[in-house]
């Protein structure tokens, strides 16, 4: 199959191409941020693998199956499935599901009919609620990370039992104060602590593996077969577990943008692969053994016979879940701004942590909406295995919801024979739904958690996107070609204030409703009037030499088309400024910027149900005001009101 990718081999914004030893840093970048999540794992996949309430035993056979189980569904998703083949669905560069909704532009066949407009509405909600999915993983990672990390005390003595929530619940809020104050600081250590992280868990399952080295028949993939034939319903709900082994899959494509592909490659074959696959074997070899501390924690219990490796462990555990929690917590931050960009969220509050590192952003009001959720969950499970249940659900629904949408891009727009794409993406979809529905059975006990986040999420984004198309629709109503404007201003022959009035406009063919009733009421016009379009691509960046363009109109009028991609922020006098290299001039000190304040009322005649009128009203009401969002000068800013019926 053709490389259709335009993935950028080494980071977003290079050339493609990377020197060795930038090679090596951005591949040791990636462990801090690409495989925390899924690096962090073996603190609990085996302890709920091999938890009593399975019904399957802990004997010889039910270990190596299980561990064959493990290792597989780790070469299976990561190394085929994701590396190989979904790496390549790439959004100049930048990954993730909004990445693939962008690659599909399902936006374009709105004005269609049939089967055309209904596909691109399956894709819309299939991207929407993979979407909410990425949120309630962000929302489970932090708690059940941290929370499993400090459960190792336990293992040093009971009489820290106690202590292990308030400590996990004042690391998670520290945590997220800190947010605000950005990564820059601490990022760099996040690469050097998750080698050594993986180093040592490593190092930690090596003795064993040496000293029962009948552990490597799990590697045979019959074990895992026979496991599954033997125990029936029972050996396919164990999956349900098994599958906490491949949290944070996810992240390997969502932060394709920030370091390539073929670092992400490197990071996970010569470091991570390798240190996750010794460790499972050598808590799979210890529980093996007899041992019965090993089945209350098989992972503490690799180093539990030595006290001064205990405690550092615990400490570095700790280190690499909230290196893993900050993974997930900027994750959401940036699909926050995706979401805004492509018009799927109201205007949120977004600053830019760093001068350098354009993706650093910290999003206040999606802080505290995390902070507030992993406290609750920690408070109402207070243990790992009690939450284990919900986060299978969101990891498997979204690695579903991935492969669908991988199948329409590599069909869609690359162009793949079905013949080649069906039976490859038959083989993703199985392994996938076997997982997802082993899953469902723990609907019921914390499994219902992330799809009650992912359709809370994909409700509001579904709303919001609906009800601004809506508006959208009754301005074009209301809107009057320029042509009838411009034979309006030659009738009327009103006089011209001094300065420059920017209005911002959607449509290139109608004059903006804002100047239309800025010129009824007011009864005058600038001497200079800039119409300003800001166009959202699909794309993650543009780059400053094509984001503006100038057209100069009749009657003092003049047109600025900006582009932005979509992780990127609008800024209005950004845009001024760039406008005055291509040979636009204006006073600075004589601009006013106009802008609409939509009142919204409920009534006309939307589609939306009662409900949902309230609701994007109520989120229209709270979005952030255009004079923030655009970094306009407020006392420069003249608002004009229209009124909608929704």
């Amino acid at each position: 199959m053709d490389d259709h990718s335009g993935n950028q081999e080494c980071g977003t914004h290079g050339d493609g191409k990377c020197r060795p030893r930038e090679l090596m840093t951005l591949a040791l970048g990636a462990l801090g941020v690409v495989y925390g999540d899924i690096g962090t794992s073996p603190l609990y996949a085996i302890k709920e693998s091999l938890h009593p309430g399975h019904g399957v035993g802990t004997g010889p056979e039910a270990v190596l199956g299980i561990i064959s189980l493990v290792f597989w569904a780790l070469t299976m998703i990561v190394c085929f499935k994701y590396l190989t083949f979904i790496l390549r669905a790439d959004n100049k560069g930048e990954g993730g599901m909004m990445a693939l909704l962008a690659l599909l532009a399902p936006q374009q066949d709105r004005h269609k009919h049939g089967t055309t407009r209904t596909l691109s509405m399956i894709v819309i909600w299939l991207g929407l609620f993979g979407t909410g999915l990425l949120f309630g993983e962000g929302i489970i990672t932090p708690a059940i990370s941290v929370l499993s990390a400090l459960e190792g005390l336990e293992v040093a003595t009971p009489a820290f039992k106690p202590l292990v929530m308030p400590l996990t619940i004042a690391i998670l809020v520290a945590l997220f104060m800190v947010q605000k104050r950005g990564t820059a600081s601490i990022g760099a250590v996040f690469g050097p602590t998750m080698l050594l992280w993986f180093l040592a868990i490593g190092l930690a399952g090596l003795p064993q593996v040496l000293s029962h080295p009948g552990i490597l028949q799990a590697l045979n993939p019959t074990h895992a077969f026979s496991f599954l034939a033997a125990h029936g319903i029972k050996g396919f709900f164990i999956l349900s577990a098994v599958v906490l082994c491949i949290t944070g899959a996810e992240a390997l494509y969502a932060d394709l943008g920030h370091f390539g592909r073929k670092p992400i490659t490197i990071g996970w074959y010569a470091v991570v692969y390798p240190s996750l696959i010794i460790n499972y074997l050598g808590q799979g070899a210890l529980v093996m053994s007899g041992s019965k501390e090993a089945l209350a924690n098989p992972f503490y219990a690799l180093v539990s016979g030595h006290p001064l490796l205990l405690y550092p462990m615990v400490v570095l555990a700790t280190l690499a879940t909230v290196i893993a929690s900050q993974a997930l917590i900027s994750g959401v931050f940036s699909l926050v701004q995706q979401g805004m960009q492509l018009g799927y969220l109201p205007r949120m509050l977004i600053r830019h942590t760093s001068r350098t590192k354009e993706g650093q952003i910290y999003v206040p009001a999606a802080n505290l909406l995390l902070m507030i959720s992993c406290i609750l969950l920690v408070a109402v499970f207070r243990e790992s295995s009690r939450l284990a249940a919900a986060y299978g659900i969101a990891v498997t629904g979204t690695m579903t919801i991935s492969s669908i949408l991988f199948f329409l891009v590599a069909t869609r727009k690359w162009g793949w024979a079905l013949y080649k794409t069906v039976p490859l993406v038959a083989i993703f979809l199985l392994i996938d739904l076997l997982f997802f529905g082993a899953n469902l059975t723990k609907i019921f006990h914390g499994g219902a958690i992330p799809v009650i986040i992912a359709a809370f999420m994909f409700t509001l984004m579904a709303t919001w996107h609906h009800g601004r198309w809506q508006i959208a629709r009754i301005a074009r109503g209301r809107a009057v070609a320029f042509e009838k404007f411009y034979e309006q201003i030659v009738k009327d022959n009103l006089p011209r204030a001094k300065g420059t009035a920017v209005f911002m406009t959607h449509n290139r063919e109608t004059a903006p409703l804002v100047l239309l009733r800025h010129y009824t009421h007011n009864q005058i016009l600038h001497e200079h009037v800039i119409l300003l379009t800001i166009i959202t691509e699909d794309i993650p960046d543009v780059p400053a030499a094509e984001k503006v363009r100038v057209t100069e109109l009749e009657h003092g009028f003049v047109r600025l088309t900006a582009r932005y991609g979509y992780m990127e922020s609008p800024d209005v006098r950004e845009i001024l400024e760039i406008s005055e290299g291509s040979g636009l001039s204006f006073d600075h000190d004589r601009i006013t910027y106009y802008l609409g304040r939509d009142t919204l009322l409920e009534g006309g005649d939307s589609t939306f149900s009662a409900w949902r009128k309230k609701l994007f009203i109520l989120l229209s009401k709270n979005s952030r005001p255009a004079l923030e969002f655009f970094n306009l000068p407020p006392d420069k800013v003249m608002e004009i009101g229209s009124q909608y019926h929704v």
